[in-house]
């Protein structure tokens, strides 16, 4: 598809006109029909705050009718559009991107809770965008009706699915990004005892969204852990659809880490997890007896093969998580989950998060545009190229793989091995000839 990538449509944030939005909400009723229901929130990056308007614009012009949310993480948006009888949910957020892009993710009713929208939806949408049709739109005044009713939902839903759980003993660093965390995070963690001190959480529209903040840059929140003595600290990326995790002493828990110590804890016999997990965790569910299906990048690729494996956990290195019976990835609600590990267990985050041992793990990104991209698939330089530097990796017992990213213009190059300084300097290579290469 043209516009849909691997997480819904994402782009600079002007390049959502109004037109361009009247037009996805064009194919949205093509695919659904008029007599819907559509709930619509976002995160806090400024860009969100007219496109919510532009699309509400869009869908009073075709009589559609909606109900703003407000700032809301992603998985509240899926969770309490489902549970409040919407039909679709209309999310405006580029995640963990700058606040100079923006993105659209949609979710529809599944049998039983939200999903993200279906590909014959998506198509819908791309065959309306290409039409390049211009649209009638009367203006319209959009107020925040069901944002504290949302809230409010979603808090019960993640203090009913951590049952009776206190975590009055734990003091907690906690970075919202600057997004949509700010909303409630911090509120559902001192609702179950826990002591929070909390850092990056303006949940007003404008250009603070994971700007040197969150889970794309630990460093405050592990200076925070370090300085006051906590026991941990977690950082939100900027939806709040994941998270990753800075133990007692200031060092980064991973997705990978968090799964593992999840799925001891749960006592789970299968895991589901992506090529990007580290060699380390797939040793260790080896030597553990728990099964591993090994998916493409993508949560909506784990969601599925959680489906069709009857996988109850599994998630990305990223720290985008899937619980049990949950349909999406939940920053928030895979935290609480942790901290209720360390409860539970009165062992620190320190010692659980070293259920295995990390294999050293290079990542190198080179700028990429879509053409550029085709060429991995395409050029029989670039395969020869990859064949090379990964028959190199094999003499230090490693894997290589590089792939496009599907949200942002470059191309991801991983290495695993048992040289860190050997593969760090592979990488490196691999990215200067791979550069000039495409």
């Amino acid at each position: 598809m043209k516009y849909f990538g691997t997480d819904g449509i994402r782009r600079k944030a002007e390049e959502f006109t109004p037109e361009f939005l009247a037009r996805v909400v064009r194919g949205l009723i093509d695919y659904a029909g008029d007599e819907i229901r559509v709930m619509l929130a976002g995160d806090t990056r400024e860009s969100s705050e007219w496109m919510l308007q532009d699309l509400a614009m869009a869908l009073e012009s075709f009589g559609v009718e909606y109900a703003l949310a407000g700032v809301l993480p992603t998985p509240a948006i899926n969770y309490c559009f489902y549970k409040m009888g919407f039909d679709f949910a209309i999310d405006v957020t580029a995640s963990h991107n700058p606040y100079t892009d923006n993105g659209i993710k949609i979710f529809e009713r599944g049998e039983k809770c939200g999903r993200k929208l279906c590909e014959q939806g998506c198509e819908a949408i791309e065959k309306a965008i290409a039409a390049e049709q211009t649209y009638a739109l009367v203006s319209t005044t959009l107020e925040d009706d069901i944002h504290e009713e949302a809230v409010e939902l979603y808090i019960a839903h993640l203090l009913e699915y951590l049952g009776t759980t206190d975590l009055s003993g734990l003091s907690i660093a906690m970075d919202c990004a600057n997004g949509a965390t700010s909303v409630v995070g911090k509120t559902v963690f001192e609702e179950l005892g826990a002591k929070v001190e909390l850092i990056n959480a303006d949940a007003r529209y404008g250009t603070r969204i994971n700007r040197e903040c969150g889970s794309t840059h630990l460093g405050a929140v592990s200076e925070l852990v370090m300085k006051q003595g906590l026991d941990f600290g977690v950082a939100y990326d900027g939806d709040g659809d994941r998270c990753l995790l800075v133990d007692g002493a200031g060092e980064e828990v991973d997705g990978d880490q968090m799964i593992a110590l999840l799925a001891r804890q749960l006592g789970l016999p299968k895991i589901a997890v992506t090529v990007m997990a580290n060699q380390g965790l797939l040793n260790w569910a080896k030597e553990a007896g728990v099964l591993v299906e090994v998916t493409a990048v993508g949560d909506s690729n784990v969601a599925a093969a959680m489906r069709s494996n009857d996988i109850a956990l599994g998630g990305e290195q990223s720290g985008h998580i899937i619980l049990p019976g949950e349909p999406t990835g939940d920053g928030i609600l895979t935290s609480l989950m942790v901290a209720k590990t360390v409860s539970e267990t009165a062992e620190s985050l320190t010692t659980l998060a070293k259920v295995f041992v990390k294999l050293p793990q290079v990542m190198v990104n080179i700028e990429a545009d879509t053409k550029q991209k085709e060429a991995l698939k395409t050029s029989d330089e670039v395969k020869a190229l990859l064949l090379e530097y990964s028959r190199k990796l094999g003499e230090l017992e490693g894997r290589l793989l590089v792939r496009p990213s599907g949200t942002e213009p470059l191309i991801r190059i991983t290495m695993w091995g048992n040289d860190k300084k050997a593969i760090g300097k592979l990488a490196e290579e691999l990215a200067d000839k791979l550069e000039r290469t495409i």
